[in-house]
């Protein structure tokens, strides 16, 4: 009699185990990590909105690592005619839910060096958008933005 209450009790402890497996829901949330090319970006100043991006025969790139990030653009005939351009900067940021700094550490626009900003990031499958506002009261600048990157 005992051995037969044992296994019935075994029995499910067992399908209760089972039953937990497959119920069991991950809840990681989408990561950044990785590359994300710039699809389009606008600059809102006083009221007024400017389209920054695409520009015709530029290409630029965002890239995260799990604490830093850099970006890229530059002309796709490989600096030469009238389009040529290259602009980078890179540094450290910090997300935490949809809300993201960043501490621009290095930038060919050297003003732009040592600044933080806050922005917002929302992540959908594989588009990302930044927006906020960049202000660096020593150049003037005091704007909003939004970036639209796609997973590369």
């Amino acid at each position: 009699m005992n051995l037969k209450l044992l296994s019935t009790a075994l029995l499910i402890t067992l399908a209760g185990c089972n039953a937990n497996k497959n119920t069991t829901i991950e809840t990681t949330e989408p990561s950044i990590v990785g590359t994300w090319e710039l699809v389009s970006a606008k600059i809102i100043t006083k009221g007024d909105t400017e389209v920054t991006f695409p520009v015709k025969d530029q290409k630029m790139v965002k890239i995260f690592s799990t604490e830093s990030f850099a970006f890229f653009k530059h002309d796709i005939h490989k600096g030469t005619g009238d389009t040529a351009v290259f602009e980078s900067g890179a540094g450290t940021y910090t997300l935490k839910g949809d809300d993201y700094a960043e501490h621009l550490e290095f930038c060919n626009y050297r003003g732009w060096e040592n600044q933080d900003f806050k922005f917002k990031l929302h992540l959908k499958n594989d588009t990302l958008i930044q927006s906020g506002v960049e202000k660096i009261d020593s150049l003037n600048i005091d704007r909003e933005i939004v970036e639209t990157y796609v997973k590369r």
